[in-house]
C-alpha cells in the first residue's frame, strides 16, 4: 500500500496516483485546474469545531490527533476512510493538504490509520 502526503500547492507528479484532497476548505489562489484533485472527501476531514480548536492554539497536537481519530469512527468518515484504503490497495494515493507542517496535522494521522491493516 503506497499513501504519502503533500502540499497541495506543490505541482503534480506522474507517480502521485490518485491524488486526494483532505482538507475542508478549497485551497486559497489555486484552481480545480491545476490541483488535479480526483476526489475530494470533504467527510473525511476534521470538523470545523476541532479544525478551529486546534487552530486556536487551544491544544496539543496529540489530543488534536485523538479527538481527529474519535471523529474517524463516525459512519461517513468511517467508510471514506475504508474508501481511501481500498484506493491505496490499488495504487499509489497521494493525501494533498494546505497545512504548511503536514507532519503536524491531519494527514499524519491519516496515513497511520491508512496503513493500519485493521
Amino acid at each position: 500500500m503506497s499513501v504519502r502526503v503533500r502540499r497541495v500547492y506543490d505541482p503534480p507528479e506522474p507517480d502521485d496516483g490518485v491524488r486526494v484532497l483532505v482538507d475542508r476548505l478549497w485551497p486559497r489562489g489555486l484552481s480545480k485546474e491545476a490541483a488535479l484533485v480526483d476526489e475530494w472527501p470533504k467527510g473525511l476531514t476534521p470538523s470545523t469545531e476541532l479544525r478551529r480548536w486546534y487552530h486556536a492554539g487551544e491544544g496539543s497536537y496529540e489530543e488534536f490527533a485523538r479527538r481527529y481519530e474519535a471523529e474517524l469512527t463516525a459512519s461517513e468518515a468511517a467508510e471514506l476512510l475504508s474508501h481511501v484504503r481500498d484506493l491505496a490497495s490499488a495504487g499509489p494515493v497521494t493525501l494533498l493538504t494546505a497545512a504548511k507542517e503536514p507532519e503536524h496535522s491531519h494527514t499524519a494521522v491519516l496515513t497511520r490509520l491508512l496503513s493500519r491493516r485493521d
